[in-house]
């Protein structure tokens, strides 16, 4: 940062000074997003150290031909942690998606996470819901992502065509019902033999994940999948 940009920053700061979004308190000029202290009390799942048999990636076994699957902290409903996620998708903070998938994906890179994945899918919304929020967050994660390992973001390759009703209070197989065939493709690009890394923000059954994988796999050959999300929900 040149001296002059400092300086901007801490003028930008004096006059409008930025939020941790999980306690409130003011950010020092190297945070973003999150403070050190909630940064260091964050519940990390810490699956990036074991991307093939953890909790997450069980919720695969057996429905997508599933790799790896990380996510960066246990998400629960109503807890200090979950305002990030609210930050995100309703309170139109589209940076704070980006953010924190800088800093998924700096942690996960330690682990070699990213080794041998192809592409970026950020699960889409449908039309309607993306024009009222004005953007998809797991598409800001995805950008976070790219940034740091420059993983290429293929986000035409499947659409959202339907979207029933909201899934919070629905069980696993609730969810599948819920999600199956909502999902569509859309624009002919070569996913052949690819190694897709699939976005969401926060994965709880896994079911909307499985539905557009198993869409892109129904016309992709050998197809392989990897799982990553801000939150993981513990059942």
């Amino acid at each position: 940062m040149s001296v002059i940009t400092e300086y901007i920053v801490r003028f930008i700061n004096l006059i409008a000074p930025k939020q941790c979004v999980v306690c409130g308190n003011r950010l020092a000029i190297s945070e973003d997003v999150i403070c050190s202290r909630c940064n260091l009390h964050m519940p990390r799942t810490f699956f990036s150290k074991k991307p093939y048999e953890n909790d997450m990636a069980k919720l695969f076994w057996g429905q997508i031909k599933i790799e790896k699957a990380a996510a960066l902290f246990f998400y629960e409903p109503h807890s200090e942690m979950s305002r990030i996620i609210l930050s995100l998708k309703y309170l139109d903070h589209p940076e704070t998606g980006e953010l924190m998938g800088r800093m998924l994906a700096e942690e996960a890179k330690k682990e070699g996470f990213f080794d041998d994945i192809d592409l970026i899918i950020p699960i889409p919304l449908t039309k309607k819901r993306q024009r009222i929020r004005g953007y998809n967050q797991s598409m800001e994660i995805a950008r976070g992502i790219n940034e740091i390992t420059k993983i290429e973001i293929t986000a035409k390759a499947v659409t959202r065509k339907s979207f029933k009703c909201s899934q919070t209070k629905m069980n696993r197989w609730q969810r599948q019902d819920n999600v199956k065939d909502v999902f569509a493709l859309v624009k002919r690009v070569n996913l052949d033999n690819k190694h897709i890394l699939l976005i969401d923000d926060v994965v709880t059954t896994g079911s909307t994940i499985i539905s557009c994988a198993k869409k892109i796999a129904e016309q992709y050959k050998n197809v392989k999948f990897s799982v990553m999300s801000l939150g993981f929900a513990k059942n």
